[in-house]
């Protein structure tokens, strides 16, 4: 059975620049919460295909789920570069996170998996979350963006055409944002250069453990789809390697790049 299509994806997501200010990236928000929630239909898998997509989605969507805490700390937080208006803007973005959670969740529903409970990928990153104070939390959200994007991509690509692909593509296309947005955030933080310095130094170790827990815990999708692993590895690489430039002129190519 062939599940890859063969019809090239042309859509792209919008340019969004690091000098937007956060009264810009709170009315973006606003206007993406204003979406309804689509309906999803899957397209036609074997049973192993079908399988191997829900057991994926379900671990994503645990994840996805997980984000509220940080928009409570933010309040309280005293932070170079922010204001009210990114405190409202943070706390819309883990909305829209939220709305992501119940979408994954409508794919597995679609597919007949089922949705977990708790699961150790999901653990280790709360975990992160929760380690050194909101800058290092938002570093973790970073990776998951990076990660989430590049492990969706590659998904919608192997897929044939469908409800469910193209919202996947959605959700690419609104991390490709999150990502511009986190990515402003950690610009902002360059005043404070020892905490700029250690957050760089955090983030390699930190995403490239991301990377390697994604590869393990979903070889079998991988597998089973048929995507390589250096498909993946390039997608997943290059928006390291980007997003480890906090703040850099070069980063807004982060939201410009082929949804995926």
């Amino acid at each position: 059975m062939t599940v890859r299509s063969s019809a090239p994806h042309e859509t792209r997501a919008p340019v969004f620049h690091l000098h937007m200010n956060w009264n810009e990236w709170r009315r973006h928000f606003d206007e993406n919460a204003r979406r309804p929630l689509p309906a999803i239909t899957p397209p036609s898998l074997s049973e192993a295909h079908r399988v191997a997509l829900a057991a994926s989605l379900t671990k994503f969507q645990l994840g996805e789920s997980g984000e509220g805490r940080i928009a409570h700390d933010i309040d309280s937080a005293q932070l170079p570069g922010i204001d009210d208006d990114y405190r409202a803007a943070l706390k819309r973005f883990v909305a829209e996170e939220g709305r992501h959670a119940r979408l994954l969740g409508m794919m597995v529903n679609a597919l007949g998996g089922r949705l977990l409970g708790r699961q150790w990928t999901e653990r280790l990153f709360v975990r992160g979350r929760r380690a050194l104070g909101v800058r290092f939390k938002l570093l973790v959200l970073l990776a998951a963006e990076v990660i989430g994007i590049s492990f969706y991509g590659v998904l919608a690509d192997a897929l044939p055409a469908s409800k469910l692909r193209d919202v996947l593509r959605d959700i690419c296309a609104d991390e490709e944002h999150h990502l511009a947005f986190h990515a402003a955030f950690f610009g902002a933080q360059r005043p404070d250069p020892v905490a700029a310095r250690l957050l760089w130094l955090a983030w390699w170790p930190l995403a490239l453990t991301a990377g390697l827990v994604v590869f393990f815990d979903h070889r079998r999708t991988l597998r089973v789809f048929g995507v390589p692993s250096s498909a993946l590895f390039h997608r997943m690489w290059s928006r390291i390697v980007l997003a480890g430039r906090f703040g850099s002129p070069s980063l807004p190519v982060l939201a410009s790049n082929e949804v995926g």
